[in-house]
């Protein structure tokens, strides 16, 4: 089982997650697609989820989460 954080939810009802194998600490995409479409759940490497089409709502709410683990201002001078 991994723990997993989620990322979008469509207005169809598909959601993605971000996983983490507690075991190793790989993080990787989990996909459920909505009960109509099967509901089955997919897990996708990161890589691949990027390289699939970074403009989705759910690649964008990925970029904000790993922004939001910056706490610097952009182009802020280091201290």
């Amino acid at each position: 089982m991994s723990n997993r954080r989620e990322l979008y939810r469509s207005p169809q009802g598909d959601t993605w997650y971000l996983g983490r194998e507690p075991a190793d600490g790989r993080a990787f995409i989990i996909h459920q697609p909505n009960g109509p479409s099967g509901g089955q759940l997919s897990h996708i490497e990161l890589g691949d989820f990027l390289r699939a089409g970074a403009g989705g709502p759910e690649h964008q709410a990925l970029f904000r989460l790993i922004g939001s683990l910056v706490d610097v201002p952009p182009f802020a001078e280091p201290d």
